[in-house]
């Protein structure tokens, strides 16, 4: 995981870098030089020459396709419009913002802002706790008390062994599947059905707006040479024109769920739960304990399984 963080940062750093160096002849452009700004560029730094090169001609070609759909990258309005380019801190991501590289143009009242993965396609890592309120949140609206009972017992014999002896490990555990991933994962389940139900409309939309991102984002996926670009343009903010400046691609909006269909196990899975949406969405939602060593919380490894076939997508490949 750490290595993923590394690489990640690194190719976040490399897209900066890349915008500035593209955009400085056409625009007044800024970079902001806050503390993420310089952890990025420390981890940028350490790689090798050859692999600071891969980072870097992968976001140039995918900055290439962003200034043809982005007419306001290099369009301003006067010379005080200066375009700023900066890190956001991972804070951010805890609030459902996953955005990692925001563009700002303060005086268009205007940004936008790309989630960089480096061969990642995960979309949240959250986790479950008996002290977590996974439903305030994730969706605003609190889990019974009913949940919280079914959960105690498990989260209850997790600490105890925890409490014993820090060194005990899930292997330690007998039919831990049956024991622990089941009971919690059904729990879950019946809690978002019941949530879904209680509140028509709303928790299928902020489920995917928590899990996905509130706001609305390109994804940046570098891959082995090649990058693939999603717009997740969930709120009409991206591809604008300015002015009579039209994009040179038009990115469709993307529909949010309105209801939840059915929530069931992955075939042949004690540990995957597939939630299904309405208006193409499916996400699915795997638990897993985040170490080796017992502990009183469990981790999600959530993916997008599918999205609506409105979600444009772009694949780049690079000779290098």
């Amino acid at each position: 995981m750490a290595n993923q963080t590394i690489n990640g940062k690194a190719f976040e750093y490399a897209l900066l870098l890349e915008f500035y160096d593209r955009l400085k002849p056409l625009t007044n452009v800024s970079i902001l030089e806050n503390s993420p700004h310089e952890i990025a560029k420390n981890y940028f730094e350490d790689f090798e020459e050859s692999e600071r090169n891969i980072f870097r001609i992968t976001a140039s070609a995918a900055i290439n396709f962003l200034i043809d759909i982005e007419p306001r990258l290099s369009n301003s309005i006067n010379k005080e419009d200066i375009l700023v380019l900066e890190l956001a801190s991972d804070l951010a991501g805890q609030t459902g913002d996953v955005r990692d590289v925001l563009i700002i143009r303060s005086s268009q009242k205007w940004e936008i802002g790309i989630s960089a993965k480096n061969n990642h396609r995960a979309v949240k890592h959250s986790r479950l706790s008996q002290k977590i309120d996974f439903g305030k949140k994730w969706l605003n609206i609190s889990c019974s008390t009913n949940y919280f009972k079914e959960t105690q017992p498990i989260f209850d014999m997790l600490t105890e062994l925890r409490t014993k002896d820090k060194s005990t490990k899930w292997t330690s555990i007998e039919n831990m599947h049956d024991v622990v991933y089941v009971p919690i994962l059904d729990a879950f389940r019946k809690e978002l059905i019941r949530l879904d139900k209680e509140n028509p409309n709303i928790v299928a939309e902020n489920l995917v707006q928590y899990l996905v991102g509130n706001k609305d984002f390109y994804k940046v996926i570098k891959g082995q040479k090649k990058v693939e670009i999603q717009v997740y343009n969930l709120h009409g903010t991206l591809n604008l024109p300015f002015k009579n400046v039209k994009p040179k691609a038009k990115i469709p909006k993307l529909k949010l769920p309105t209801r939840l269909i059915e929530i069931v196990y992955q075939k042949d899975s004690k540990t995957t739960l597939l939630v299904s949406l309405n208006e193409g969405w499916q996400i699915s939602f795997r638990i897993h304990n985040a170490s080796s060593r017992v502990e009183p919380s469990l981790k999600f490894d959530i993916n997008l399984v599918s999205a609506p076939h409105t979600l444009f997508t772009n694949h780049i490949f690079i000779s290098s």
